[in-house]
C-alpha cells in the first residue's frame, strides 16, 4: 500500500465535516473552499479516492502516518522557530548593546559639558560679585565727592553772602544813623 499524506487526511476531514453541516449555504461554501485548497495543494480526486480506500482497509496506518507526520512537522517548525528566535534575540541583543554604548558615550559627554558649564557659572558669579563690589565702591566714592562739593558750595555761598553784605555796608553806610 501507499503511504498516506497527512495533508490529504486533513482535506478529507475538512470536506466531511463541512459537507455534513446542516446549513446548505455553509456546506456549499465549504466545498468550494476545499476545491480551491485541493487545487492549490495539487490534490486530485484520485488521491482522495485512494485515501478512502486506505482508510477503509487500514485505519491504524492512517493514524500512525498522521501522528508521525504532524510530530515531525511540529518538531521541524519548533526547531526553525527556535533558530529564528535565537537569531532575532541575538540581533536585538547586539542592537541593545550598541544603543547602550551610544547612550553611555552621550551621558559622559553631557556630564563633561555639565561640569564645564558649572565652572563657567562659578566664574560668572565671581565676576558678578567683583563687579558689584566695584560698583558699590564707586558709588561710595561718588557720594563722598558729592558731599564734599555740596559742603564747598555751601561754604562758598556763605562766604560770598558775607562779602556782599560787608561791601554793601561799606559802600552804603547805614542810612538810618545819620
Amino acid at each position: 500500500m501507499t503511504t498516506i499524506d497527512p495533508k490529504e487526511i486533513k482535506i478529507l476531514s475538512d470536506i466531511l465535516a463541512l459537507v455534513l453541516e446542516e446549513h446548505p449555504g455553509q456546506s456549499s461554501t465549504a466545498l468550494e473552499t476545499l476545491r480551491r485548497r485541493a487545487k492549490r495543494n495539487n490534490t486530485t480526486g484520485g488521491a482522495i479516492k485512494n485515501l478512502f480506500q486506505v482508510l477503509a482497509t487500514n485505519p491504524s496506518k492512517a493514524r500512525e502516518a498522521s501522528s508521525a507526520s504532524s510530530r515531525s512537522r511540529n518538531s521541524t517548525r519548533a526547531k526553525q522557530q527556535a533558530a529564528s528566535d535565537t537569531d532575532t534575540y541575538r540581533t536585538q541583543l547586539q542592537e541593545m548593546r550598541e544603543s547602550i554604548s551610544r547612550l553611555d558615550y552621550k551621558l559622559k559627554t553631557v556630564i563633561a559639558q555639565n561640569a564645564s558649564l558649572e565652572h563657567e557659572l562659578d566664574l560668572t558669579r565671581q565676576s558678578r560679585a567683583e563687579l558689584q563690589s566695584r560698583i558699590a565702591g564707586a558709588e561710595l566714592a561718588l557720594s563722598r565727592k558729592k558731599r564734599l562739593i555740596m559742603t564747598f558750595v555751601f561754604l562758598s555761598g556763605c562766604v560770598t553772602g558775607i562779602v556782599v553784605i560787608a561791601c554793601a555796608l561799606f559802600i552804603f553806610p547805614m542810612m538810618g544813623h545819620v
